[in-house]
């Protein structure tokens, strides 16, 4: 063979004529040839083997030529013979190589018989993969869509030929081929033209899919195999860089396939230079990029995950991106040094390198919670949370990191504060401190240890011995540098340097002795020197001295001895720093053995103390941040709520202090209307309280009953009603702890194991949940309720009997909502007889509980007995008796609370007999319970009564009517179709329960209206009849009575308004706003004229009287009940209140009010006008605050101009500075827009006579800044043109700028090309202020801008005093005259025909 083949660059160049014995392509085939040469190739493969490539290649390269064109079936006998070319070289080679009789002309067939049939392979591969995806992208299904089968699909299937093409091509490559080519210099060319199919085959877009990972891994081992044996190391770490730039989806693949090279084939440099590529990309490049960007961070992130050890040496190359500007690098850099963390510098067997290592990489992540892109800070917590999840944080980092942690609740990113929570959920779930986490009970045992270490290093400290150094080891110390300071000063060509430091010449009055005390002190402190100066010194001073007569003959030794004698002193062996003998071996001995001990039990304590002090810091940390999640169970955002309710239960496992707090918060969202939350507070509950652990049925049954009871125990109300819901979804899912549980709960009520009376409240409690499921757990045990609740005992326990009866209700219909007839009791069942008996008897006691006891006794009798106005008739009569008895035996008078005389006037004066003011207040309380359940009962059981009785009768009739009424039923046909015939029967019940209540509940035979003169007399005096508890119960009955009917409201309602304003008593004036609420609701026309007193009550100067009136005309505004009018200014101002509940309410009030088409649009400028009013006095911050609030709520664009416009006509009819001030600063709350700003010029002539004063100058100065950012060039011209106009006007006064050459200039300006919003055309300049000033132009007329001042008609207002004279026979009423009664004005409209009462 006399030719070489050269792998070609480019396909083409076989055809063309090459160099010297270079191979060229004779004959390229027509397609319609090419089946009969595909068949002679078959041939000659079975004859001749592998090297027939060589007669062959023209054929194969003819296919190649005519891919487009050729028939599927050709391409797929070319690569199958191919496939075969290149296995036949595998399996023939091995022994080739191996022989020692192999030849160079047969090494040359074999070498290009390689290179053809590999190149042939390649090329036909790449072919078919770009057809094959070019196929998929054809025939991929649209939106909705059905795939389209393209014509010849299945033929070829790709996916499974690409594999053994692959496989193919590594096992030939596993071979030594190098040998076949001169020096075992494999050509680049060649390697390069596989490499290139295998990226090629990478860019496939299902490369990264599970389905193509067979293929993917062959791609990646023979990648392996040509990076180890053929050099290809650098080519495959720019070509990780290439794709991962222009092919997103290859990040992980990439990382998975460079873990492969430097595990599997030990290549670890390919890390290296993968990622040194990377960290070498410039930041600007960086922040160009973006797909290129999320791939090299997923590749980092996959790496090291797979990897992380290979990673550590190249870390420092990556961290530089940290100060990039790209978002996706921070978080790659972050994620790979977490995984280095978990992965290899986590334990306590790091060495010194290590843990520096690891503590500098902890200080990195740590820097990047406070990163300035939320995304970051966010996977940046979950990073840490991993840390945390694998104990791989150092401990003395836990307070640290927890307190970071912390501070991102308060991000504003909602991603970065749900992953805040986990990692707070993950530092409670792996604490190494303890089970249970309280600051509370960790405070005693930390000062206990503490004392305990302080007493012992004190112990300690008085047992250490004196440290002994002789005399003799230090001048052995600094005896060789002594000698060589004497001899350098004693040299001849010293002497000149004397001059330069005289600190050591001798006083004039020292002695030999001081002398000597001072060259001591200089050689203690090393001023070797000095010293030898001064001793030598000193000898022609004192000659005759001991210390120093050695020195007749200056020598460095006698010198050395001198100071050897001053230092040490004349006994070398004996002079000691300090006299204290040293011990002997034996005594030292046995002390080092003790102290070693006490040190050890030292170094326990304080590790002990050290432990409490962080255990106690976490357990801070931790409280502080459930008092902030437990905010966040409010907030409207789905997936932070699911957080916050996920991390009250871990604390709550925990027992963290305060954990309970949350647990209960989070109890109300079992009524949210996001099913999410729902279905996550109730399996939180599920898993907190229903999931009981315990060996037995019965261990399980007594561990829930004590859980949901400590959760019963003093919880509100709201509370106890939100757990009905969770206990009665557990009695309707048929557990099987159900029997057992309310087994234990009649034991623990009845007392039969012993329990405190709250949890035997709670378990009366959870037996009226219970039954709301199941009816029969309290009606099958009505006589057991009755005789330990209600029994003879019950005015022991009023709150036992309370709950008790709250059970009973639970199997009444109202409760149930139940259809059907109605499920009652008669009334001589023992229930009711105990039930009247307990209430009658405690009128005349003094029990606290009482009264609670009674209202739902009293709504008990209406709810579930037959004729409970018989029943309640009888028990004001019981009640009356036992009264007045108590009057004729001359009962105890209470002397505590004052006194009050009952009955009649006449009587009493005749009699001078006293009733207790206690007993009176319950009667009186009594009587208005039955009057408000007499008329609920009317209005709910006996309406619903009647509806289902007409139901029944017209079910009977349509069934069977008889011959009589068919002319009837025609009759009535044409009504029934409009709809008149339903109605018309409703509206004649509803008529009939009125008159009832108008005419027989108050009728003089009845027994309620004996108490009403009564209730208006207690009211009427408040001199008279001052007892709190009298006075309260008095004007709560008051207004049950006025529930009855119209008459009684509107006789009665000038009497309670009075009782609102002018009673002492802030529980009267919180009972007064609350009951004029209902009334409002009931009789609004009657209450509509005294709307102005309620929105007084904003104002109250008692807190609870103020947000009782806050939250009752919530509900009325809210409710369209009140129109809203401009008193909503008190509603705004408590925004500003100091107590903080309040301005939650306030703003609560705002916030669904805002929810209402326009309306806090519409109360805006009223609400301006009255916060801003003089009369009013609010200081400028506290009215900029208010309106930075509402101005919020105003979004739309339309809203913005039309209060411009009003805005400033209220320019006009403002008469101090203060007013002009507070409307400026109006303006320039509001999101200004170019149709605002067109609106503010047109008015200019409302405000610009103001623009004098810097309080209307500056805010309207700021609009001009806001509207400048970001603004288009032309709006951006108008703005700056207004900004001028604004200044000149400021700084030079209106009547100096309105001249005519300015009107001139602005003729000119007109006409330039930049259109400017026209101004509006003004006549002669303003007066200055203070002076009359003249009418406004002529496009505008007065009537258009000027606000009629409002007419107000001040009404005089009767001084009225409360008489606290009992004496008086002639009392004042201390009821509004007529005269301050208010009219009525504006009629409103009933929302249905029957009232609805409180519940």
């Amino acid at each position: 063979m006399s030719w070489d083949f050269f792998v070609p660059v480019c396909v083409g160049d076989l055809v063309k004529t090459g160099g010297t014995n270079q191979y060229v392509v004779q004959d390229v085939v027509s397609p319609k040839q090419l089946p009969s040469l595909i068949n002679r190739f078959k041939a000659a493969l079975r004859s001749q083997g592998p090297l027939c490539i060589l007669e062959h290649f023209d054929t194969g390269y003819s296919v190649l030529q005519h891919c487009k064109s050729v028939d599927l079936g050709v391409k797929e006998d070319t690569l199958e013979l191919l496939i075969q070319v290149v296995s036949g070289l595998s399996a023939s080679l091995p022994a080739l190589l191996l022989s020692t009789s192999f030849s160079a002309q047969d090494r040359k067939e074999q070498l290009n018989a390689v290179k053809m049939g590999v190149f042939l392979l390649c090329k036909l591969t790449e072919n078919l993969e770009s057809d094959s995806t070019r196929q998929s992208i054809v025939t991929a299904p649209s939106k909705g869509g059905k795939k389209v089968k393209a014509p010849g699909e299945g033929r070829l299937q790709w996916d499974s030929e690409r594999e053994t093409v692959l496989l193919a091509l590594t096992q030939l490559f596993q071979l030594d081929i190098r040998s076949l080519w001169s020096l075992s210099l494999v050509e680049e060319e060649f390697i390069s033209c596989v490499t290139c199919c295998c990226y090629k085959l990478l860019e496939n877009p299902t490369i990264s899919h599970v389905k193509s990972k067979p293929s993917r891994d062959a791609i990646i081992h023979l990648l392996g195999v040509l990076i180890k044996k053929y050099n290809h190391l650098l080519g495959a770490s720019v070509k990780v860089i290439q794709l991962l730039q222009h092919f997103e989806q290859l990040g992980s693949v990439c990382a998975q396939a460079v873990s492969v090279w430097s595990t599997e084939y030990g290549v670890k440099a390919v890390v290296g230079e993968v990622i040194r590529e990377i960290g070498q990309k410039s930041r600007e490049e960086l922040a160009r990029e973006g797909s290129g960007v999320k791939a090299f961070s997923s590749f980092l992130s996959e790496l090291s995950t797979i990897v992380p050890d290979v990673m550590i040496p190249n870390v420092s190359v990556l961290i530089t991106h940290l100060e990039g500007e790209s978002p996706s690098m921070r978080v790659a850099v972050c994620e790979v040094l977490g995984e280095i963390l978990v992965r290899v510098l986590s334990g306590d067997g790091l060495d010194e390198s290590g843990k520096a290592d690891r503590d500098r990489f902890m200080d990195t992540i740590q820097e990047h919670l406070h990163d300035t892109n939320s995304h970051v800070r966010a996977r940046v917590l979950q990073v840490y949370t991993r840390v945390v999840n694998s104990k791989a944080l150092p401990l003395c980092r836990y307070s640290e990191v927890m307190g970071l942690a912390v501070g991102r609740l308060m991000d504003k990113s909602i991603n970065v504060v749900k992953s805040a929570i986990q990692l707070l959920a993950a530092f409670i779930a792996h604490n190494p401190y303890s089970c249970k986490l309280s600051s509370a009970d960790l405070k005693k045992p930390l000062e206990k240890e503490a004392a305990k270490l302080r007493e012992m290093t004190e112990k300690l400290e008085g047992q250490a011995p004196v440290a002994v150094i002789r005399a003799s080891e230090l001048w052995a110390a600094m005896e060789p540098e002594l000698l060589v300071t004497a001899r350098a000063v004693l040299e001849p060509s010293s002497q000149g340097d004397e001059e330069e430091d005289r600190e050591e010449e001798v006083q004039e009055d020292q002695d030999d002795r001081a002398t000597a005390l001072q060259i001591a002190q200089f050689l203690r402190v090393n001023k070797y020197r000095n010293a030898v100066r001064l001793c030598v010194s000193a000898h022609s001073l004192f000659p005759e001295s001991p210390m120093f007569s050695s020195l007749a003959h200056v020598t460095p030794e006698t010198v050395m001895g001198t100071l050897a004698l001053i230092f040490k002193g004349p006994d070398m062996d004996t002079s000691e720093l300090t006299q204290s003998l040293p011990p002997t071996p034996q005594k030292e001995g046995a002390q080092e053995g003790e102290r070693e001990g006490v040190e050890g039990e030292l170094k326990k304590q304080e590790m002990l103390v050290q432990y409490l002090r962080d255990t106690e810091s976490f357990s801070l940390q931790v409280e502080k941040a459930i008092a902030v999640i437990n905010t966040m169970l409010y907030w409207k955002t789905t997936s932070v709520v699911q957080e916050a309710v996920e991390f009250c239960v871990t604390v709550c496992e925990f027992s963290v202090a305060d954990s309970l707090t949350g647990v209960r918060k989070m109890l109300p969202l079992v009524w949210s209307t996001d099913a999410a939350i729902k279905d996550a507070v109730v399996q939180a509950y599920r898993r907190l309280y229903l999931n009981p652990q315990g060996d037995t049925t019965r261990a399980k049954a007594q561990t829930l009953v004590d859980s949901l009871s400590e959760l019963m125990v003093d919880a509100p109300l709201g509370t106890v009603q939100c757990l009905e819901e969770i206990v009665q979804e557990f009695f309707s899912g048929g557990s099987v702890l159900q029997s057992s549980v309310v087994q234990v709960l009649w034991e623990r009520f009845t007392g039969k194991r012993e329990a405190s009376g709250l949890h035997r409240r709670a378990a009366v409690l959870l037996l009226g949940m219970a039954a709301r499921a199941e009816k029969e757990v309290v009606l099958s045990n009505l006589d057991t309720l009755c005789s330990v609740a209600l029994g003879e005992k019950v005015t022991e326990d009023f709150l036992l009997a309370r709950d008790a009866v709250i059970t009973i209700s639970s199997i009444t219909d109202h409760v149930r909502q139940s259809k059907g007839a109605p499920f009652r009791l008669p009334q001589e069942h023992q229930l009711f007889s105990c039930l009247t008996q307990a209430v009658a008897e405690g009128v005349v006691m003094t029990d606290p509980h009482w009264q609670s006891f009674m209202e739902q006794a009293v709504r008990l009798l209406y709810f579930l007995a037959e004729s409970p106005d018989q029943l309640c008739s009888r028990l004001l009569q019981r009640s009356a008796r036992l009264l007045l008895d108590q009057i004729a035996e001359g009962g105890e008078t209470n002397k505590d609370v004052g006194q009050l005389q009952g009955g009649s006037q006449d009587s009493q004066e005749d009699q001078g007999e006293q009733v207790s003011c206690v007993s009176l207040a319950q009667l009186l309380s009594l009587s208005g319970s039955v009057a408000f359940w007499q008329v609920s009962h009317l209005e709910r059981s006996v309406s619903a009564e009647l509806r289902r009785r007409r139901g029944e009768r017209e079910e009977r009739e349509e069934k069977g009517p008889s011959s009589k009424t068919k002319q009837a039923a025609n009759e009535s046909a044409v009504e029934e179709e409009l709809g008149l015939m339903g109605a018309s029967a409703e509206d004649t019940e509803a008529e009939l329960i009125r008159k009832i209540c108008e005419t027989e509940l108050l009728a003089e035979e009845g027994l309620l209206c004996v108490f009403l003169p009564l209730l208006v007399k207690v009211c009427s005096f408040p001199g008279r009849y001052s007892h709190p508890q009298l006075t309260t119960a008095a004007c709560l009955a008051l207004s049950q009575y006025m529930m009855i009917s119209p008459s009684v409201c509107e006789e009665h309602v000038r009497l309670l308004f009075t009782v609102l304003e002018r009673s002492s008593l802030p529980v009267v004036r919180a009972n007064a706003i609350i009951a004029l609420g209902d009334l409002t609701v009931r009789f609004p026309n009657i209450l509509e004229p005294w709307t102005q007193n309620l929105y007084a009550r904003l104002s109250d100067e008692n807190p609870s009287v103020r947000q009782t009136a806050v939250t009752v005309l919530t509900q009325l505004v809210l409710k369209d009940v009140l129109k809203v009018k401009g008193q909503v200014s008190e509603v705004a101002a408590l925004l500003l209140d100091r107590e903080t509940h309040i301005a939650s309410l306030a703003l609560n009030f705002f916030n669904e009010l805002a929810s209402k088409d326009n309306a806090i649009y519409n109360l805006l400028p009223d609400i301006i006008s009255r916060l801003s009013d003089p009369e009013r006095g609010m200081n400028e911050a506290d009215f900029h605050t208010i309106m930075k609030q509402l101005f919020s709520y105003i979004t739309k664009e339309r809203q913005t101009e039309s209060l411009v416009e009003k805005l400033c006509q209220r320019f006009r009819t403002a008469k101090t500075e203060r007013q002009w001030c507070d409307l400026a600063v109006s303006l320039s709350l509001l999101s200004m827009c170019e149709r605002g700003l067109k609106r503010l010029q047109e008015c200019w002539e409302c405000y610009s006579d103001k623009l004098t004063e810097p309080g209307v100058y500056q805010p309207l100065l700021s609009i001009t800044a806001k509207l400048r950012r970001g603004a288009k060039p032309l709006l951006r011209a108008q703005v700056e043109e207004f900004e001028k106009r604004l200044t000149a006007v400021h700084t030079r006064g209106l009547e100096n700028v309105e001249s005519p050459e300015m009107e001139e200039s602005r003729r000119e300006g007109s006409e330039n090309t930049i259109s400017r919003t026209p101004l509006p055309t003004r006549g002669q300049g303003r007066s200055k202020r203070g002076q009359p000033k003249p009418s406004v132009s002529s496009r505008h007329d007065d009537s258009d801008f000027v606000t009629p001042k409002p007419s107000r008609k001040v009404s005089r207002k009767a001084v009225i005093t409360f008489s606290s004279d009992e004496e008086e026979e002639e009392e004042e009423d201390a009821v509004m005259t007529e005269s301050e009664t208010p009219k009525v004005t504006t009629p409103i409209g009933r929302a249905s025909r029957r009232a609805r009462l409180r519940h």
